[in-house]
């Protein structure tokens, strides 16, 4: 692994968000699902595609607190742009668990 610097650490921008908005999207290659996230009132409500489908159902993600990269380009995935990436990693299986804070902070905060 090539070592970054903390400066390059700094350049990532990781948020905090909540999902107020989930739906199955079919056109995506794989199962996938369409989401909103409220990233609080600077940066409001920003879209993302996310391979959830093994854990999660549309209506147990809204709600749920997420952290997500606010500042990679747009990426557009079939005829849906995702804004921010949110952050997962893989079980025993490959299957993504979403990474969520330990408690309850305010959406839109920058993890330091």
């Amino acid at each position: 692994m090539d070592p970054v610097s903390f400066q390059d650490f700094l350049r990532v921008e990781i948020r905090s968000g909540t999902i107020v908005r989930a739906e199955r999207f079919s056109e995506a290659r794989k199962p996938t699902y369409k989401l909103w996230v409220d990233l609080g009132p600077e940066l409001k409500v920003k879209t993302a595609s996310a391979q959830l489908t093994s854990h999660y159902s549309p209506e147990q993600l809204v709600g749920k607190q997420v952290v997500v990269v606010v500042n990679f380009s747009p990426k557009q995935v079939a005829n849906f742009v995702s804004e921010v990436l949110v952050l997962g990693l893989p079980d025993e299986n490959g299957d993504v668990v979403l990474v969520q804070p330990e408690r309850r902070v305010p959406d839109g905060v920058r993890l330091f």
